[in-house]
């Protein structure tokens, strides 16, 4: 824990906006789950006794996948595939958008205090928002209307957007607060890139971005997704009331 203190004075500045980014996720998946409900004519609680039970064992599920992480021959060895999120989508299809947030807040928090971090936070931030970029989209879509149809395409939604959001935050803000963090010049992490995918181009951080990122949430997206659609149902009834004798 010293540690993790230690990290969190040295890097102030990126925790907070780190914070920001997660209290701005937060209050939007409680105004989508809200509006969710009302469609459907529901009132439930956002939170609950056994709601909150799941979302720590769900969390903490993912949190013990994300410490299996994997490399891909395709990118530079700092970046690793995992597969955390497919507890999460299971959990956020069972209890909505906020609890995805709250897992993938919660998935952070426990690997924080347990590993600590490596990259000054840049890379917990990568993963927490670009989780949510896959969860909440597809949660918000099965929240309108749960049916096997909804979840495919929410699966699809989700798949997408952290694709497409996953590769612009890379190239727009994470890779350069990692460049300047670690005084590590952007050519240099491109030509990392280089080193190992032949469509990276010489100061391309676009095609970097698209040769190595794009591909890694796209295969991850859809590992998730198909594992949460095999999984889900069969566990439904169980997830949401419990064992029944």
């Amino acid at each position: 824990m010293n540690g993790l203190w230690n990290s969190v004075t040295e890097n102030l500045l990126f925790v907070l906006e780190f914070l920001a980014v997660i209290a701005a996720l937060f209050l939007a998946a409680a105004l989508l789950e809200k509006a969710a409900q009302k469609k459907r004519g529901m009132k439930e609680p956002l939170f609950g006794t056994r709601k909150m039970a799941m979302i720590g064992m769900f969390s903490a599920l993912a949190m013990i996948l994300m410490l299996f992480e994997f490399p891909v021959p395709f990118a530079p060895p700092f970046y690793e595939l995992d597969f955390s999120e497919i507890p999460i989508l299971i959990g956020t299809f069972a209890f909505g958008p906020l609890a995805g947030v709250m897992m993938e807040f919660l998935k952070i928090l426990l690997k924080l205090c347990i590993k600590g971090t490596s990259t000054a936070f840049v890379g917990d931030l990568a993963n927490f928002a670009v989780g949510c970029s896959f969860i909440l989209p597809a949660s918000v879509v099965y929240a309108f209307r749960k049916n096997r149809k909804s979840a495919v395409i929410a699966c699809v939604t989700g798949t997408l957007v952290m694709t497409v959001f996953g590769t612009a935050f890379n190239a727009v803000y994470l890779l350069p607060a990692f460049s300047e963090m670690y005084g590590l010049p952007l050519g240099q992490i491109i030509k990392m890139g280089q080193d190992v995918n032949p469509m990276v181009q010489e100061g391309s951080i676009v095609s970097f971005v698209a040769a190595c990122v794009a591909p890694m949430n796209l295969i991850k997206g859809t590992c998730a997704s198909v594992a949460a659609m095999l999984i889900y149902k069969p566990l439904s009834p169980m997830i949401k009331n419990g064992i029944r004798k």
